[in-house]
């Protein structure tokens, strides 16, 4: 039995479903299904029942289940303790924006009780490269949000935010209950410079190419709005600066909360900061 039958198992087993499963792990479902049929035939027990309607978890499997996550979590720690031991266990995490979300805070911790004696480097970015180095190599796994190109990059979402329109607060605009992108159309738009990546630059932009002051980071963002009376998108958790305000759009799809990192890289450490994070962000 090998470890990677294991994983296909825990994740079909978590999603309940074997296309999610199917997505989550990165393939197609085919394989994965006979994966898990020859899994059973192995243990000789029925791990799932299934229908067309759904898929349940049969007595077996639920006992497969907790064995299988104890046995992959010993597992992952094995070359970071050793690692670790050798003083040799680092880990870079990319973090976007001002990583003021609770959630990070959260998942810092977590981290921090599961691999108590591992270095970990944070390189903060500003809104210009949602990759946070990935791709220049300057960090093994990113705390991000998308959409951007995600050629050559492995990308596991962990959330979605909904988000508004960020006016100052004596805008007219501010005094809607809500708004939609075309009440915004014929406004300046706080936007990011041009060689920002295409698509997270078309996501902020609601859709189209905007006019107005270019900004990095959130403070720009922000203070654009307060000096100019410019419009932009924002997460409506996103506590605004005093004189500022924040009114939902109800037709800007929300914005993804998302772990990356380079594709094929088998660090088990990025692979426990993934796992970790998705349980702290399904909280």
């Amino acid at each position: 039995m090998e470890l990677r039958t294991l994983r296909y198992f825990v994740a079909v087993a978590e999603e309940l479903h074997f296309g999610r499963a199917a997505a989550r792990l990165h393939m197609s479902q085919p394989p994965l299904s006979r994966a898990i049929k020859q899994l059973e035939t192995e243990l000789g027990a029925v791990v799932f029942d299934r229908s067309s309607a759904r898929v349940t978890l049969t007595p077996a499997g639920a006992v497969l289940l907790d064995e299988a996550r104890a046995l992959l979590d010993q597992a992952d720690r094995l070359p970071v303790r050793v690692a670790a031991a050798a003083g040799t266990a680092t880990i870079t995490i990319g973090i976007l924006g001002d990583g003021s979300d609770p959630a990070a805070t959260r998942l810092a911790a977590a981290y921090r009780r599961r691999h108590p004696h591992v270095e970990v480097r944070i390189r903060g970015t500003d809104l210009t490269d949602p990759t946070c180095g990935l791709r220049a190599k300057l960090v093994d796994v990113a705390l991000t949000r998308g959409p951007f190109d995600e050629t050559g990059l492995a990308v596991h979402q962990l959330r979605t935010d909904p988000v508004g329109a960020l006016l100052r607060a004596d805008d007219p605009l501010a005094r809607r209950d809500r708004l939609e992108l075309a009440d915004l159309a014929d406004r300046d738009w706080f936007r990011f410079p041009q060689d920002t990546d295409p698509g997270w630059q078309s996501y902020w932009n609601g859709g189209k190419p905007r006019e107005g002051p270019v900004v990095r980071t959130v403070q720009e963002c922000r203070q654009a709005v307060l000096w100019n009376g410019t419009v932009g998108v924002t997460l409506l958790a996103h506590e605004p600066t005093p004189g500022l305000t924040v009114v939902p759009l109800t037709d800007m799809p929300p914005s993804r909360m998302v772990a990356a990192w380079s594709e094929g890289d088998t660090n088990p450490l990025i692979r426990s900061f993934v796992q970790i994070a998705t349980t702290v962000y399904r909280d």
